[in-house]
């Protein structure tokens, strides 16, 4: 934003304007803080940071749940001129291996539980516990007192120039180790402008922090934007706490990837199902069939009295139940979202917004907003920003929300950003006549199957969870294949309601070989290849007998695939899937029940 050169110069703003207000605070406001204490914080622990030697231009590490302190620790970092990052909590002592190495940090700032990781992973790193100190490492309480009492907090912030960089965000790694994508204070201010352009956010608005810190979702959707536009910051530890969470904090701003929407509405139509009332459970199923027909008849008034109708005895009551009636900002992104959820909840009147954005472009590029929005389609540019095709269908992006460089990797940055300056996204998109972005695919995981035919698995994969939301993840095989094939991976949260519907272990494998599941499954397929063109057609399937934690070994922390681990690691079932006789836990389509 034009006002602020820096971070520093836009949270010393906020916090002298808005001094007595809520700032950071976790749900039922057991721990909370204003905006004069989180001032008061970030200066003591500046202080006690720079007297460990902390200085501008190094880097500290973040491995930290959810918490206010995560805020208080990386915005005393950025007061110091120094650069904060964060890590994945799911992260392997071999990644964090290398993201330290790639960072050159001295110190970790974490939490008791994850020292033993840490301590495997970079035995010499100095480590400051949030929570109190335990053998190897110290206390940040510790720390805070032991700051000298003539340190220049103001001098130090001042010094921030806007070329400083503010953040390394490290890629999640679906196609290799992480990248550390170094955004500079005048990046953030860009994505910023942007934000403010598209969304009006406002001083005590509230907004949710539960996605992992180490993706720029967050820092962008919860960090900086409280810092520059004073909004109020409930931090969730744990985001399977988050339908809990959310009616207490009732977000105005609410980022989700796209299968927190999917389980959303999985939560509501399966409410609705078991809704033991006959009468309650018809109205119910009347009002969510209304909403969507008004959705795709806007102009019928018949259809626009029923929706009145609806809304005032069901659909308010549904927002409220989900903790967002008060939300102006429901957005999705990092993923592809099937339009069927897009068009399920703009439908019960909570408008979800698609977002497109790499780390690369500081989390955001084009975005649908208030009037201005095509269901399907990721928007427009945001402020200032250019997109454009190259001859091939990638996007490219330019702006001046575009990184620094990989952090130690002129290879890779030259490979990324042209000498014109526009990212090679590694997206295949098309752009229409109005200037609306659609995502394709990404470029490198196209499937070419032996008969030359080019498709997207995301398309495939995105019609089939689009279908039923008992399957949390799809996985399109077909590359250099006859036909397309799919490994299915049932959502943890829905097989537990059909274990219990049809009398049926609990366990995966259990559930994986139930004729029940497989007649579900085999019904969403069919369903989601009447959708699709005869060459995309999934052919055969097969359940896994496991459930895919984010973080694993098949997904990147935020549900993305990791396309080739998986191939490896299922390469016999995948062989056996196009065997001349499979096994008897391959589905036919053509020969199923």
């Amino acid at each position: 934003m034009d006002e602020y050169p820096t971070l520093c110069a836009a949270f010393q703003d906020t916090a002298q304007i808005n001094p007595a207000q809520i700032a950071l605070r976790t749900p039922v406001g057991v721990v909370s803080y204003t905006w004069r204490d989180y001032e008061q914080r970030v200066r003591s622990i500046a202080a006690g940071l720079a007297a460990l030697g902390v200085v501008r231009g190094e880097a500290v590490g973040l491995m930290l749940t959810n918490r206010p302190e995560f805020h208080l620790v990386d915005t005393a970092v950025l007061h110091l001129g120094a650069l904060p990052f964060s890590v994945y909590n799911t992260s392997s002592p071999d990644q964090l291996t290398h993201v330290f190495a790639n960072a050159g940090n001295r110190i970790v700032v974490t939490e008791r539980s994850f020292v033993p990781v840490l301590r495997s992973a970079a035995p010499r790193l100095r480590l400051v516990c949030v929570d109190g100190a335990v053998e190897g490492a110290e206390s940040l309480a510790v720390v805070e007192a032991a700051g000298a009492p003539d340190f220049d907090f103001d001098a130090a912030w001042r010094a921030v120039e806007p070329d400083d960089v503010a953040t390394i965000i490290y890629t999640s790694g679906t196609t290799g180790p992480p990248k550390g994508v170094e955004l500079t204070h005048a990046n953030v201010m860009a994505v910023a402008a942007a934000v403010k352009q598209a969304f009006e956010l406002l001083p005590g608005d509230r907004v949710v922090s539960f996605l992992p810190s180490a993706h720029i979702a967050d820092r962008v959707a919860s960090h900086y934007a409280s810092i520059l536009f004073g909004t109020e910051v409930i931090s969730v530890a744990d985001a399977r706490n988050l339908g809990t969470a959310l009616p207490d904090a009732r977000p105005h701003l609410f980022f989700a990837v796209p299968r927190v929407w999917q389980k959303f509405q999985l939560a509501i139509e399966s409410a609705v199902a078991a809704e033991p009332h006959r009468l309650k459970r018809a109205v119910a199923a009347w009002s969510l069939d209304v909403a969507r027909r008004h959705l795709r008849r806007p102009r019928s008034w018949y259809l626009a009295g029923c929706h009145a109708v609806a809304d005032r005895v069901v659909l308010r009551r549904l927002r409220a139940r989900l903790g967002l009636d008060e939300v102006k900002v429901p957005a999705s992104g990092a993923a592809a979202i099937p339009v069927e959820t897009l068009e399920f909840f703009w439908a019960i009147g909570i408008p979800v917004y698609e977002i497109w954005g790499m780390s690369e472009t500081a989390g955001l590029g084009t975005s649908g907003r208030v009037g201005h929005n095509k269901i399907g389609t990721v928007g427009t540019p945001v402020h200032g920003t250019e997109v454009r095709l190259a001859d091939d269908g990638e996007l490219l992006i330019r702006g001046a929300s575009v990184m620094l460089r990989y952090r130690g990797d002129p290879i890779r940055t030259a490979a990324t950003i042209d000498p014109d300056g526009w990212v090679h996204t590694g997206d295949l998109g098309v752009i229409d006549d109005d200037g609306f972005v659609s995502i394709v695919d990404r470029k490198k995981e196209l499937i070419i199957t032996s008969s030359g035919k080019n498709m997207s698995p995301t398309y495939i994969e995105n019609a089939i969870k689009a279908a039923t939301p008992a399957i949390s993840q799809v996985v399109a095989i077909g590359d250099n294949r006859p036909y397309i094939c799919a490994l299915i991976v049932l959502d943890p949260d829905a097989a537990a309601t059909l274990a219990a519907t049809h009398n049926l272990p609990t366990t995966p494998d259990a559930l994986a070989a139930a004729p029940p599941i497989r007649t579900l499954v085999t019904a969403a397929i069919r369903a989601a290849n009447t959708k699709l063109s005869r060459v995309e057609q999934v052919k055969r399937f097969h359940i896994l007998p496991t459930y895919w934690p984010p973080g694993g070994d098949e997904l990147t922390p935020t549900l993305k695939l990791r396309r080739k681990p998986i191939s490896e690691k299922y390469a016999q079932t995948i062989t056996n899937l196009y065997a001349e006789t499979p096994t008897p836990d391959t589905v036919n389509l053509a020969t199923a029940p």
